[in-house]
């Protein structure tokens, strides 16, 4: 099984403010609320850091954060970005290099929680299961963010949205290396793994909501969006063509707004209460 994700630093930082207005910030609270420090976060799929970043000031101090990414190019831009928990201190980051479809509760040994932000909708269903068992074994809450359902709305409105959106949709469920991608449907996979081992489950809208100040992200995703169609279905390349000039007019004329729904998923066992630690 392998989990590798090709992103650059360059989208990640274009989307990081969005994913920062995004992200629930109640769930990461609760989250906090189960934890005493000293805390270690083991954050899966870290990327530059941004989880990180955002998410440290929202959790008990002294902390730790192990990012695990296959990229260490990626994660060498985490470390070299500064992160402050509640108190404004800074905390201390180590990385790990490795498959993430292949964690086992080994490797998140001595976790206190375990993060992830717009991973799960890129794993198989092998993978998850591999990711929510280590969690149940670890006994460690989990709180994943930013995965997405599916659903978008784009304003104004196109007859052909909704083509390009199924298209999109079922490249995110596509088999790729062998592996049966879960796409849309991996938050709820994941809740439902928990909900079996006996865990509560919190979910949280997490929409991007992008306008004109947010332009350049806008471009890129509609970019990306209508290249996973065209690639899903071949047919679709003269229509997405046509479709991509008139939504980048719109776009230049800030006229263009587009929300992108996501959810975020709070996980934890009975052992744990978001009152205050077992």
């Amino acid at each position: 099984m392998s989990a590798v994700i090709p992103v650059s630093v360059d989208w990640l930082s274009l989307r990081e403010p969005a994913d920062v207005h995004a992200r629930s910030r109640a769930l990461a609270v609760q989250a906090g609320r189960m934890l005493r420090g000293p805390v270690t976060v083991h954050d899966l799929g870290s990327g530059t850091g941004s989880m990180m970043r955002w998410c440290a000031p929202l959790l008990p101090a002294p902390q730790t954060w192990v990012l695990h990414d296959w990229n260490e190019d990626l994660l060498q831009h985490a470390v070299a970005a500064s992160a402050r928990d509640a108190s404004g201190s800074s905390v201390t980051v180590r990385t790990r290099v490795g498959e993430l479809g292949r964690l086992d509760a080994e490797g998140i040994a001595g976790a206190s929680l375990v993060t992830a932000s717009a991973l799960l909708d890129v794993l198989s269903a092998a993978e998850v299961e591999a990711i929510v068992t280590a969690c149940v074994q670890a006994g460690v809450p989990a709180l994943f963010s930013l995965s997405v359902t599916g659903s978008v709305r784009i304003d104004p409105a196109d007859p052909r949205d909704g083509l390009f959106e199924a298209a999109f949709n079922d490249h995110q469920r596509r088999t790729a290396d062998g592996r049966r991608l879960l796409g849309p449907d991996a938050v709820t996979v994941a809740a439902d793994l928990f909900r079996a081992a006996g865990w509560s489950v919190q979910f949280a809208e997490s929409p991007w909501r992008l306008g004109a100040d947010r332009a350049s992200l806008i471009s890129e995703w509609i970019d990306g969006w209508l290249g996973a169609a065209v690639d899903q279905e071949p047919s679709l390349r003269e229509p997405a063509g046509e479709y991509a000039l008139v939504r980048a007019a719109q776009c230049d004329a800030g006229r263009l707004q587009v929300t992108v729904q996501h959810a975020d998923l709070l996980a934890w066992p009975a052992t744990l209460q978001p009152g205050g630690g077992p």
